[in-house]
């Protein structure tokens, strides 16, 4: 099996787990996240300050996830596997763009040109195992869905970030708690997935009325149970699984976002692109027979290797040219 046929198994195989069911326990996780916040105050070490922060941010922070996770899974069903690593590139420029307009962030030429070589590298991996034709065989229509999803995702960072510097001044150089922006902004994104259940329902095709049975349906796919669990191999592990990885490495991702910015955030989360090529290569299970590396695959990871060296590296300045940089990132 060719690694792109492995990716597509498993963005299927992930919309089947969590069709219905996800919408189930995404909102009942996250509902949980944001009950929990007051109980656990004394133990996070949570203020009252950091409980008391405006609500608006955090609340657009919900629609935009919302938003985001409702066109990713509906592109994500219809795209093929290599195409959408490639189409996520454009998750980077719109960081920069976003992060220009609304942080006032200045990049240099060596960073510009970091970001450039790490998207090449990624696209340069993932489309050498690829028949070539994935995009075009998809349709116009989906490609630009999940380019939407990714603009909303770069803007639900870019405002995190936004969030997280807010929070510094309000708190007087202290910070936010990373446990707080994902409570509420979970609370609140729960909140818009039910609101958005119509409009979400007709996006996947699914007629309103019969969004119970499909709900009942995920459930059973995801709890691997009954007669329509046929196709859900691997579930219930797997997904949990899938779950607790996701969580890990979002958290991840947002404890880099607070220390740095969102656009290292994102370089980062780029790294992890060559490694999935790399792991879906191994003999793992429900995956089928192990399928060797793509011819480009080095060449790619090494030009990804090259941008991310390229972007954190800092020319030295003069004394007199110091003030000048402050306006770059790092």
């Amino acid at each position: 099996m060719k690694i792109v046929g492995r990716w597509k198994w498993w963005w299927r195989q992930r919309s089947r787990w969590f069709s219905g069911s996800e919408i189930e326990c995404c909102t009942n996780w996250r509902l949980f996240l944001s009950s929990i916040t007051p109980s656990f105050l004394p133990s996070l070490l949570l203020s009252d300050e950091m409980l008391s922060m405006p609500k608006a941010p955090f609340l657009l922070v919900g629609l935009l996830e919302a938003l985001a996770a409702a066109t990713g899974m509906a592109a994500g069903a219809i795209l093929s596997g290599a195409s959408i690593p490639i189409l996520s590139q454009t998750f980077l420029v719109w960081q920069i763009l976003l992060s220009f307009i609304f942080l006032g962030r200045r990049y240099r030429v060596n960073q510009l040109l970091g970001c450039f070589l790490v998207a090449i590298g990624v696209i340069i991996t993932v489309a050498s195992g690829s028949s070539g034709h994935s995009l075009k065989d998809a349709g116009i229509f989906w490609s630009i869905l999940m380019i939407i999803s990714f603009l909303l995702q770069a803007a639900d960072t870019v405002l995190k970030e936004i969030i997280f510097k807010n929070a510094a001044e309000r708190l007087k150089g202290g910070s936010v708690d990373l446990f707080v922006v994902n409570s509420y902004g979970s609370a609140f994104q729960a909140l818009f997935i039910c609101i958005l259940l119509p409009f979400l329902s007709k996006l996947w095709g699914i007629p309103f009325i019969q969004l119970p049975n499909y709900l009942r349906d995920g459930a059973a796919c995801f709890l691997n149970i009954g007669t329509l669990s046929n196709g859900c191999d691997g579930a219930p592990l797997l997904p949990i699984l899938f779950i607790l990885v996701n969580m890990g490495y979002n958290i991840s991702l947002l404890h880099l976002l607070k220390i740095s910015s969102a656009v290292v955030s994102c370089l980062a989360s780029t790294f992890s692109v060559p490694i999935s090529v790399y792991v879906f290569t191994l003999p793992l299970p429900y995956l089928g027979v192990a399928s060797s590396l793509p011819a480009g695959f080095v060449v790619g990871a090494i030009i990804l290797v090259m941008g991310l060296l390229i972007y954190a590296w800092t020319p030295k300045v003069t004394s007199s040219g110091g003030s000048s940089s402050s306006s770059t990132t790092s």
